[in-house]
């Protein structure tokens, strides 16, 4: 991961002051660096029966996209509202910079699927929280959340239910 680790880029003062934006752009554009990142999401959910991949946009489509692929697994988009074409399910929740909407489709998880939510990056959890409780309301046999990066001093562990499984490859 060390090698993952050295293609994220630092842009400091971004988006405000103060902050330091990892940008994990510069780590999806090298080949050797996807490769590791595929290879270990594979790793971690290869024997757990997972039948769907929830991706969050943007980010979280291309580790997800690559997970499902790697591991047989159905890919289902989670999308800002009006950007789906068929009925969907929403939920509404608070950002680090204000408020937002995700939705899937209503007919994307079944009771039979076993899910992984990935995200590329855990900052206060808010996305994912809502994006959890949203293919939980589906009624799978099981949920799992994964990001490629956790950003630990931002507590966002904290703000995901207490009852999922939560694993991140790289932890700042």
């Amino acid at each position: 991961m060390e090698y993952v680790k050295s293609k994220i880029r630092d842009v400091y003062d971004f988006p405000k002051a103060g902050v330091i934006f990892r940008d994990l752009t510069t780590m999806f554009k090298d080949p050797r660096a996807m490769h590791i990142v595929g290879w270990d999401l594979a790793q971690l959910y290869r024997a757990k029966g997972v039948t769907k991949v929830v991706g969050i946009e943007s980010r979280g489509f291309i580790g997800g996209s690559i997970l499902a692929y790697e591991i047989g697994a159905g890919f289902v988009p989670a999308r800002k509202p009006g950007k789906l074409p068929a009925d969907t399910v929403s939920a509404k929740f608070e950002k680090e910079y204000g408020f937002d909407e995700i939705e899937i489709h209503r007919d994307a998880i079944t009771p039979d699927d076993v899910v992984v939510i990935h995200d590329d990056l855990l900052a206060t959890g808010g996305t994912m929280a809502a994006c959890y409780e949203l293919v939980k309301k589906m009624n799978p046999r099981k949920v799992y959340i994964n990001f490629i990066v956790e950003l630990s001093a931002l507590n966002g562990r904290e703000n995901l239910p207490a009852d999922a499984e939560v694993t991140s490859l790289i932890v700042y």
